[in-house]
């Protein structure tokens, strides 16, 4: 019997990895507002709060609170991009829905110690312009498609009655491709003009870890911490001329803290803090004005040096906070609200027309139904309301050099709907 649950587990989970190409998120930053279809209901929270065997993704520690059970969901993402140049507005939704895929399944091993594996989205960023204002130098179908998949077996220990603490193996697989960058494909703007921009995906692979602890300060009143070190990737070779450090596109270390309170029976609040250390990668952080100062012929780091040009994205605090109803035996409802930083600036606003993760607030919903004292399914909704960042476009003449300024304003607004099936056995 354990066998066959185990090998659904393992079909589901290659069944979600077929999938990933499909997935495209950009909340956070670049990462997702929470990691489980009951997590984002309730606006991401979950380092104090485990809820289903995708808690790993937020907190190892809690894979030990959650029982024998099996997850699976599917997200539908439709984000809303939009660049305004000059006055005039292009849309950067070549492809506009998508889906991302989640996997979990978790086993006790004896009532203190559990082991367990989840699969899911961290993130990524797409963007496609069929058309956009050739005087910035970028050509009509300009965009990225950036996707990162996390699989990551964990184990956790309830050390004593009252400390739980926990680990998992993030084994990550991240694509990337760019389109509409060959105007800048020449020896002063990139080390290697030929890596700019490939026919199609490049992918790097990456092995990393996350830690988590979650202590019980008083009946129904829970605490946690958790931490994952950046994770160094291997290099995306066909965009070594377009990434810093010879296209090296690291994931930044990211922690956490939370806390959450069964108030009543009834009724449980949660809220956590994150911060994402965008910082301590230089494809993501380092500023886009190296760019524009070697459209000037200035002597200048290249694109794909180690201090060539970056997004400009800076570090970002996280704040999220949730409800959960219990209705009835069968029916819990829930709400949250996320908050973001905005990564991107004004300095940096051209460089992020292909990247313009500058949403901040999301509105959160969810329930979860008991078909039965085994299954249950959830759903959630997220609308990120939409939110803009001003500032310069270069006008640039067909030698590659900056003529003017065109103001332009990047926006974007996103909607999601999940749905999952939960198994305890």
């Amino acid at each position: 019997m354990h066998k066959n649950r185990l090998a659904a587990a393992c079909a589901a989970a290659c069944l979600a990895g077929a999938m990933a190409p499909g997935i495209a998120h950009a909340t956070d930053g670049y990462f997702q507002p929470g990691y489980s279809v009951r997590s984002v209901g309730m606006g991401g929270v979950g380092i104090a709060l485990p809820q289903d065997a995708l808690a790993a993704a937020t907190n190892p520690a809690g894979m030990a609170l959650v029982g024998n059970r099996f997850d699976a969901g599917l997200t539908i993402f439709h984000p809303d991009r939009e660049a305004q140049i000059a006055g005039a507005t292009y849309g950067g939704n070549d492809q506009t829905n998508f889906l991302i895929p989640e996997v979990g399944y978790n086993r006790m091993l004896n009532q203190d110690m559990s082991v367990g594996i989840s699969l899911y989205g961290n993130g990524g960023m797409n963007s496609g312009y069929s058309r956009i204002d050739p005087r910035t130098g970028l050509l009509p179908g300009v965009g990225v498609d950036l996707q990162q998949m996390f699989i990551s077996p964990s184990f956790a220990w309830r050390v004593t009655p009252s400390n739980t603490i926990g680990v998992a193996l993030d084994l990550v697989h991240q694509t990337f491709r760019a389109n509409g960058l060959n105007n800048f494909a020449s020896p002063q703007l990139s080390i290697d003009p030929t890596s700019l921009q490939a026919p199609g995906h490049d992918s790097s692979d990456g092995v990393g870890v996350r830690i988590g602890w979650i202590g019980e300060l008083a009946p129904g009143l829970s605490v946690g911490a958790t931490f994952q070190p950046k994770i160094h990737m291997g290099s995306f070779s066909a965009y070594r001329g377009l990434f810093a450090d010879g296209g090296s596109f690291d994931i930044p270390a990211n922690y956490g803290v939370g806390v959450s309170w069964q108030a009543t029976p009834s009724w449980t609040v949660a809220a956590d803090v994150e911060r994402i250390l965008y910082s301590g990668v230089s494809a993501i952080s380092n500023p886009s004005l190296p760019l524009m100062t070697l459209a000037m012929r200035q002597p200048a780091p290249r694109l794909g040096d180690p201090g060539g040009a970056g997004f400009g994205w800076g570090d970002v605090t996280v704040f999220k906070v949730g409800a959960a109803w219990k209705y009835s035996d069968a029916l819990t409802l829930r709400a949250g609200w996320n908050h973001t930083d905005n990564p991107v600036t004004s300095a940096d606003v051209f460089f992020n027309t292909i990247s313009p993760g500058v949403v901040k607030d999301h509105l959160t919903l969810g329930l979860t139904y008991a078909l039965s004292s085994r299954i249950d399914v959830s759903a959630d909704y997220v609308h990120a309301f939409k939110n803009s960042v001003s500032g310069y476009a270069p006008s640039m003449n067909g030698q590659g050099q900056i003529t003017g300024k065109l103001p332009e304003t990047l926006s974007m607004t996103q909607d999601s709907l999940g749905v999952a099936i939960g198994y305890k056995f």
